[in-house]
């Protein structure tokens, strides 16, 4: 079997995360990197994909070798590993998925035209929608409908990339002054921006159960060399697209004085205007429905990923509990949905609001869950010769180290 058609079969948990990483990080964060800061911005952008790549890879590693999920790891590393991945999960589940339900919502209602009032009951739609095609077509359903949606997205974005670097950048307003990037908002920004680039630390225990039910869907268990393969496919990929997005939006925003709104609706317009702006208006509705469907794909594997961490979580953490693993994913997907549609209503669709707390939690927890994870993988669990190498492992304490700076000196910011 060739290496492209062997890569195509193994497809499943990397091209889910390339799927879910694409969303806010991609579409929204990225974006305004380069609409804001410009060109500079691909620094913290590639830093945060090079240092986060272990902390991610080790989820595949450990799970393809023991056929356990990296929170199965953290138990047998110790229950308060278990306990603070726990807490961390709790947390961000009134967060993240408001915060990306609220993007996506606010496509819809923009692709549809309607009442921007219309944001909530629009998210409440989609948690209804999503929750359907979670608890009836599980994990095989998504695998499938994604392979489709990040190959249109892909090459919609070489497309749209293309003809923005062919038009040539913007001409700068005359009254434009760079916005500083060593300043409180500047800081708060470039933490945001890392915190879910490519997406959240905490998502490496999803990737790894995506791998378990890669493994209970297929005929034979791929082996390590093959699943890391197919990890870094889609790790590339979602590299890649970050760096599209931040031309985009450096290309067609950066010095015009234009600032990206905090409210759904609006910045679904701007955006969607920002890429038929460089392709046609004749483009506004295929532009319109692929933004909605990058999102809704990645509201649909968060979604379905978020339910089954808490599933796994609460199943080791309370083993007296019958049945919980067997039949608690329809009950907490349908409680994810029904939670962070409530969080939704209150903070009236406030996406920046969203966004904020859930990338500030991120960020400053990665460096913590990169340490759990390679404290597993470096287990005796894991047979020597598939442990990392020592130039991942020093990666790792790169990454660890970088993030834990950073959290400091921005902590050192706020309160002094």
């Amino acid at each position: 079997m060739s290496a492209v058609k062997k890569l195509i079969k193994n497809l499943g948990p990397g091209l889910l995360f390339a799927s879910m990483a694409i969303g806010t990080s991609h579409l929204v964060l990225s974006t305004k990197a380069g609409a804001q800061y410009g060109w500079i911005m691909i620094i913290p952008i590639m830093l945060a994909n090079v240092l986060k790549y272990p902390f991610f890879e080790f989820g595949v590693r450990y799970t393809n070798i023991t056929e356990k999920t990296l929170i199965e790891g953290y138990l047998n590393r110790g229950k308060e590993y278990l306990i603070f991945y726990s807490i961390i999960t709790f947390i961000t589940t009134f967060t993240i998925l408001a915060a990306l339900y609220v993007v996506t919502a606010g496509l819809l209602v923009n692709l549809l035209k309607l009442s921007p009032d219309t944001v909530s009951l629009a998210a409440g739609g989609l948690f209804v929608l999503i929750s359907l095609l979670l608890i009836l077509g599980r994990y095989r359903l998504l695998e499938t409908s994604l392979k489709f949606v990040v190959t249109i997205l892909f090459v919609a974005l070489i497309a749209t990339t293309t003809m923005v670097i062919i038009n040539g950048k913007v001409a700068n307003n005359i009254n434009f002054a760079p916005l500083p990037i060593f300043n409180e908002v500047g800081i708060l920004f470039l933490i945001g921006l890392m915190g879910w680039m490519p997406t959240t630390v905490e998502a490496s225990s999803w990737v790894s159960l995506w791998t378990v039910e890669k493994f209970k869907t297929s005929k034979q268990k791929p082996s390590l060399k093959d699943a890391l393969s197919e990890f870094r496919f889609g790790y590339f990929i979602t590299s890649i697209l970050a760096v599209f997005f931040l031309i985009i939006g450096w290309f067609t925003l950066y010095g015009t004085n234009t600032e990206l709104s905090g409210n759904a609706v609006i910045f679904a317009d701007q955006l969607v205007q920002i890429f038929t702006n460089s392709i046609g208006i004749w483009a506004y509705i295929f532009i319109a429905i692929a933004a909605f469907a990058t999102m809704f794909s990645t509201c649909l594997t968060a979604h379905d990923a978020i339910a089954r961490v808490s599933v796994d979580a609460l199943s080791l953490l309370l083993p007296g509990a019958r049945n919980i693993k067997k039949r608690g994913l329809p009950i907490a997907i349908i409680l994810l949905a029904i939670i962070n549609f409530l969080v939704i209503t209150v903070l009236a669709a406030n996406m920046g609001l969203l966004l904020s707390i859930a990338t500030f939690i991120s960020f400053v927890v990665a460096p913590i869950i990169g340490y759990m994870n390679l404290k597993n993988v470096m287990s005796q669990e894991i047979p020597e010769k598939y442990r990392p190498k020592k130039g991942l492992q020093l990666l790792t304490y790169s990454g660890i180290l970088f993030l834990s700076l950073f959290s400091l000196y921005y902590c050192w910011m706020v309160l002094f």
